[in-house]
């Protein structure tokens, strides 16, 4: 098998791990002019099964060297677990091809920081896909920021409701932290990416906090590793301790905290629970002139300020509506993957970063490690001086 040698004017794109972020790779043909998927791996007789279904025509290859040897490839999307990310990213670098990694970067921050090793060593394109800076609600909150209409900021508090936490994560490799690591790098790392870019800072001390609550006492277990989750994802399937089908190993946990003092002085808190109702992000951001808060975080939704002495009042001062999809983040993975495509083969510059990403990754493992250790605090190590300058470059270098 050959990868369709076509002229093409554009880039030429492939996709790893065909699970079920693997769809946002159906966005190439509008992100970029020219641009188009040539390719899929997938190791699984079942993930090159939902290849032939969602990328029809597409050849797919059982592993990524299988890829390098069959014909040039630009650019790769990996979408597939996460603890594959650093081998099949240095693999790819290591052959000239921009890489575009699902977050997290890694799921643990030696691997994150071999990654990005790896690219500094290829002088290749790394991005890393935290979509969530370029959701509507994100963008909005930076703007009445960056505008100055709550001074300057000094705390940021995030609470998660993950209400689809059971089916999401505890019925597949997410449950097993040999895999997983933990949910504060899997499913926080949007958050705690978001924390840093809305206070201007990364985290330098964090401590953690979290347990199993629910989803490991049920017994009724099951190998899926043929499925993915739109198979049997249901709002029926509630309340959470009659879940059925749960993963034969469980060991992350369903809830945790995490409080991270910034480089600048900034301190936020963090909390994530996968056994509530309802699905949706809370932020709130104090600085020294007012403060704000998302209700709601997709359209329909609201961003509210106050900026006035004042006692309880539900409704602000300022209220600004919250554009883009009604639920989900399609425009945001749009977004990002444009953003991806202009990087690599224009040298724009980028809203995300792989150094962002490696801070994520550094607040999340850590403080994973620190609530596993009796909530002892870990101190965020420094990276190099040369991966700091290759990234800090505006453009690949």
């Amino acid at each position: 098998m050959t990868v369709d040698a076509a002229v093409s004017d554009g880039p030429r794109v492939a996709v790893i791990g065909v699970g079920a972020r693997s769809v946002i790779a159906l966005h190439v043909p509008q992100a970029y002019p020219g641009a188009r998927l040539v390719a899929t791996v997938d190791p699984s007789p079942r993930g090159r099964e939902r290849s032939a279904r969602i990328f029809p025509g597409v050849p797919v290859f059982d592993d990524v060297a299988g890829l390098l040897t069959a014909g040039r490839v630009d650019a790769a999307i990996v979408t597939a677990p996460d603890d594959t990310h650093a081998d099949i990213a240095e693999q790819l670098l290591g052959a000239g091809v921009a890489v575009y990694l699902e977050k997290p970067l890694a799921t643990t921050l030696a691997d994150a920081d071999r990654v990005l090793e790896a690219a500094v060593a290829a002088r290749g394109v790394l991005y890393v896909g935290h979509n969530f800076r370029h959701a509507a609600v994100v963008r909005l909150m930076k703007q009445v920021i960056d505008r100055g209409e709550i001074g300057e900021v000094k705390t940021v508090w995030v609470r998660h409701f993950v209400g689809n936490g059971g089916d999401y994560y505890f019925k597949d490799w997410h449950a097993d932290r040999s895999r997983t690591h933990t949910l504060l790098l899997q499913k926080a790392s949007h958050d705690i990416d978001v924390v840093h870019y809305l206070s201007g800072g990364f985290t330098r001390r964090v401590v953690g906090m979290g347990d199993l609550m629910v989803y490991g006492d049920l017994a009724d277990r099951r190998d899926r590793s043929d499925e993915t989750m739109p198979d049997w994802f249901s709002f029926d399937n509630w309340p959470p301790r009659s879940a059925t089908g749960l993963h034969p190993v469980i060991d992350v946990e369903d809830v945790s905290m995490m409080m991270m003092t910034l480089d600048n002085g900034v301190l936020a808190s963090y909390q994530q629970c996968h056994f509530t109702p309802d699905y949706w992000r809370n932020y709130t951001v104090i600085g020294t002139e007012g403060r704000l808060e998302n209700i709601g975080d997709t359209a329909g939704g609201r961003v509210q300020v106050w900026n006035r002495r004042r006692g309880w009042d539900v409704e602000g001062d300022l209220r600004y509506e919250i554009d883009g999809v009604a639920s989900g983040h399609d425009d945001a993975d749009r977004a990002t993957l444009r953003e991806f495509l202009e990087h690599a083969f224009l040298g724009r510059p980028t809203v995300v970063s792989p150094l962002a990403a490696r801070a994520a990754v550094a607040a999340g493992a850590l403080a994973a490690d620190s609530l596993r250790d009796g909530s002892r605090p870990r101190d965020v190590p420094a990276l190099s001086t040369p991966v700091v300058e290759y990234f800090s470059a505006p453009t690949p270098q």
